[in-house]
This record gives structure tokens, sequence and C-alpha cells, in this order.
């Protein structure tokens, strides 16, 4: 049984090993296409949430997708929609615009400005975000990526600051 355990952890710890970016995932000319859980206050959203609290039940839908203009450096754009659970609001549609570096090629940090457009342009909150987390490579082609993510509200007499936990679920091509 010994013997069995200890391959079974063998075979295991391998295919984490083999698993890492060595195989140009994060390559100057591949793609990135990326959904994110967001756990925390979210804030000018592109991720996956579903929340209810006294009734009110608030959702969110959204992707991101980037493009590596050179080894480890990804452009990003990303696109949510959602709703917020409050009658006579309109439903927020959140974006994003940034940069996606891998340190080590398994380390992400992205930089981004991100907001959420609900019809009063003065009252529409914009962050600017900052985001570090750990690139497991499930394969070829798909990477796990928890994070946390600290947005700093540009329009502080209306929003404030936020901390958000991430896991992000990406497809490399």
């Amino acid at each position: 049984m010994k013997k069995i355990i200890l391959a079974a952890l063998a075979l295991f710890a391998f295919g984490f090993a083999n698993g890492q970016a060595k195989e140009g995932q994060v390559s100057k000319g591949k793609w990135l296409v990326e959904v994110n859980t967001g756990f925390g206050k979210n804030v000018g959203s592109t991720s996956l949430y579903l929340t209810s609290s006294d009734g009110v039940t608030a959702y969110n839908i959204g992707v991101e997708g980037g493009y590596f203009i050179k080894n480890n450096l990804a452009l990003k754009l990303g696109l949510g929609y959602g709703d917020n659970g409050i009658a006579g609001q309109n439903e927020p549609i959140a974006y994003k615009i940034g940069a996606k570096y891998y340190f080590k090629s398994m380390i992400p940090v992205e930089l981004s400005y991100n907001g959420v457009g609900f019809g009063n342009a003065d009252a529409n909150p914009t962050y600017v975000g900052a985001q570090v987390g750990y690139a497991l490579f499930l394969g070829k082609n798909v990477s796990i990526e928890p994070g946390i993510r600290y947005n700093m509200a540009t329009h502080k007499q209306y929003y404030d600051n936020s901390l958000q936990f991430n896991i992000g679920f990406a497809l490399h091509f």
C-alpha cells in the first residue's frame, strides 16, 4: 500500500511540474481567454458571480481576452453584464482594459482600468486595479489562476476602494 501511495504522489508531482508553462502558452503571438469568479466586493467586474441577500439577487457574467504582444506580456480587454437586483436602476455593463505580465511564466501580475456604466455618467464607478496570483497550468491550453485584487476608486465621493479574491480559469491559444 505504501508503494502505491508513493507512486501516486510521484505521478501527481510529475504531472504538476510538467503542467507549468513550458510549452509556450505565454509566448508572443498567443491568445488568452479568461473567466474569473469574484469573492468580495465586486466592482467594475468582468467576473462571474451570483449573490442573494434579504430577497435581493444580484448576478454578473463576464469574460476577458488578451493577446501576448511579447513573451509573458498580454494586453487585455474585458466585458461584463449584470443585474444588481435594485428595481429602477439600469443593468450595469462592466469594462476592463489592462496588461498582464507572467513573472517566471507562472506568477501573473495585472494592472488595469475598470469600471461600470449605469447610465448616469457622473456617478459611474471607475477603478484602477492591481492583481497578483499564481498560474497553475493543467496542460497545454488550460490554467487555473487564483489571485488577489485591489481596486482603487477614482471617484472617491461615490465609491470606496475594494479588495477581491479571484479564481480565474484561462484558455491559452
